[in-house]
C-alpha cells in the first residue's frame, strides 16, 4: 500500500466514522431540532472526507472535476437543506424538548415591530 493510498483510506475511514456519530445522534439526541443538526453536521464534515479519501485513491483530472462539482453541490446544499427543514418543523409546531431554554422566534414574534419608513 503506497502513501496516498493509506492516507485515502484514512480519509474514507474518517468520513464513515463521523456518518456513525451522526447516525448515533440521530438515536441518541433528544428533539427533531437536535437531530437535525447533528445529521446536517455528519453530511457536511463526512461528505468531504469521503470525497477526498476517493479523490486520493483515484487521483486522475477527470475525478477531480467530478469529485469537485459534487463537494461544491454538497457544501452549497446541505446547510440549506438542513435550515429549510428545521424552519418547517418549526412552522409545523414539532416541539422542542422540555429542556430547552430559549425560542429565539417565538421571542421575536412577540417583540414590538418597528414601521418601515
Amino acid at each position: 500500500m503506497t502513501p496516498l493510498e493509506g492516507l485515502a483510506l484514512l480519509c474514507v475511514l474518517a468520513g464513515a466514522a463521523v456518518f456513525a456519530v451522526g447516525a448515533w445522534g440521530l438515536v441518541r439526541l433528544d428533539d427533531f431540532y437536535a437531530r437535525l443538526h447533528g445529521v446536517s453536521i455528519a453530511a457536511g464534515l463526512g461528505t468531504p472526507l469521503l470525497l477526498l479519501g476517493l479523490l486520493l485513491w483515484f487521483p486522475t483530472v477527470e475525478n477531480a472535476v467530478k469529485i469537485g462539482l459534487a463537494l461544491l453541490v454538497q457544501l452549497a446544499t446541505a446547510a440549506v437543506g438542513g435550515n429549510a427543514l428545521a424552519r418547517a418543523g418549526y412552522l409545523a409546531g414539532t416541539p422542542a424538548a422540555p429542556h430547552t431554554r430559549r425560542d429565539a422566534l417565538a421571542e421575536a414574534d412577540r417583540a414590538p415591530h418597528r414601521e418601515q419608513d
